[in-house]
């Protein structure tokens, strides 16, 4: 079953963010918008690319109004030694959840069951806390982060312009389209 519309369910964990543990619920998605980028584990190969991309891309994020969260099955004292420890990750200025309790991570559907950790899954969640893209990578595939800020400006511009919809390969300032009777067949 899709999770594109519904609403992010219910959790509580604990957290990594900047030198400090906090708490995290599905409420912290409300109010704005989140990227929600679950990967398998900390002290990987894969996961700190992918994570020091993502924190690359976090100041452009931030200025959409956009909050990033990662999540792995490891604790937030993981999250903290490896921060600690890594180069690539010691770069990371949002929110590292961690789900020992694969709860979230189940709540996301990532959760491969056999071995305990999360698949790579990316969520971009609109600010009333409810899914709008979903994507999710085999272990050994990589993700761009430069297509999640694509992936924002194209959710932002359709909320905040009804009955226009992006087109594949849409930038920012370029056509959209009025989905109509008169449409059907012309493209």
């Amino acid at each position: 079953m899709s999770l594109i519309g519904k609403e992010v369910l219910p959790f509580s964990a604990k957290a990594y963010f900047n030198g400090d543990f906090i708490d995290v619920t599905e409420e912290n998605f409300k109010g704005k918008w989140s990227v929600v980028c679950f990967y398998p584990a900390d002290f990987t190969f894969v996961c700190p690319t992918e994570l020091e991309d993502l924190q690359n891309e976090y100041a452009t994020l931030k200025d959409l109004g956009v909050e990033v969260y990662s999540v792995s099955t490891d604790t937030h004292f993981t999250h903290k030694a490896w921060h600690d420890h890594s180069e690539a990750i010691s770069k990371i200025e949002y929110v590292m959840i961690g789900d020992p309790s694969q709860k979230i991570t189940r709540n996301f559907d990532v959760l491969d069951e056999e071995e305990g950790l999360a698949d790579r899954g990316t969520f971009i969640i609109d600010p009333d806390g409810i899914i709008q893209t979903v994507e999710i990578n085999a272990g050994g595939i990589g993700r761009d982060a430069s297509t999640i800020v694509n992936k924002i400006k194209a959710a932002q511009y359709v909320r905040n312009n009804p009955g226009e919809v992006c087109p594949a390969k849409w930038q920012e300032g370029g056509e959209t389209l009025k989905p109509s009777l008169d449409l059907v067949g012309k493209i």
